[in-house]
């Protein structure tokens, strides 16, 4: 579950305008962490939700739990302005602490359930049944995949200093890889990974567990 702040990928981006013309009530903002962002479009092409739109806060701020209801805080109040109706929150507790929760409690909006996206994509019955044998496992997604350079390797210096490793990761047993898809690649990255920082290696095919479920009922709920 990495803990590292710096990091590259999605950025923030001015959340959508909602279209010129006569309102559309349904019409859903989804403001989400920016490490959903793949998943969260595949989703609606899947299943055909053309009236959710999507806007990424930076994918950094999992490392930053703390900035997160301030950030939420701020784009929900942002998009207000512009004029949406229905706004979901595409966050979970994520180590907010509770503080995002009272922010939505404040705004009148909601978030995906759980307390972070290890546990959604593993589904929320599936991820208590192991969260007492998980402790000390060190969770990836395909997204953690494809920036494991960028939010781990650099930033730890391990590109320039790799015996490191065993030191930052010194209180994980393992790497269990959330796969949202079958993508030989990434599997790669995750198998170099747990040998790289020592440690034993678990694959676990996700797809997107809880996220469409969820994204469903928040894009008919305007409809309700």
């Amino acid at each position: 579950m990495g803990r590292r702040r710096h990091a590259a990928g999605p950025t923030e981006d001015p959340i959508p305008a909602p279209p010129c013309g006569p309102p559309m009530p349904r019409q859903v903002l989804v403001i989400a962490c920016g490490m959903l962002a793949r998943e969260i479009l595949a989703i609606r092409e899947r299943l055909g939700l053309t009236h959710l739109v999507l806007k990424c806060l930076p994918a950094e701020l999992h490392f930053q739990p703390q900035r997160i209801a301030a950030a939420v805080d701020a784009a929900i109040g942002k998009a207000k302005a512009q004029g949406y109706r229905h706004i979901f929150v595409g966050y979970a507790d994520c180590g907010s602490g509770g503080m995002l929760d009272k922010v939505l409690e404040r705004q009148g909006v909601e978030r995906l359930e759980g307390p972070h996206c290890f546990a959604l994509y593993q589904g929320m019955a599936a991820f208590a049944a192991l969260a007492e044998a998980d402790v000390t496992s060190f969770y990836m997604t395909d997204f953690l995949c494809r920036q494991f350079d960028a939010f781990f390797t650099r930033p730890l210096g391990l590109d320039r200093h790799p015996e490191l490793a065993r030191d930052f990761f010194a209180n994980y047993q393992k790497v269990v890889y959330l796969a949202q898809t079958e993508d030989a690649a990434l599997e790669r990255v995750a198998r170099n990974a747990a040998a790289m920082l020592g440690l034993a290696y678990e694959k676990r095919v996700t797809f997107y567990g809880d996220l469409g479920p969820a994204l469903a009922r928040a894009a008919a709920r305007p409809e309700t």
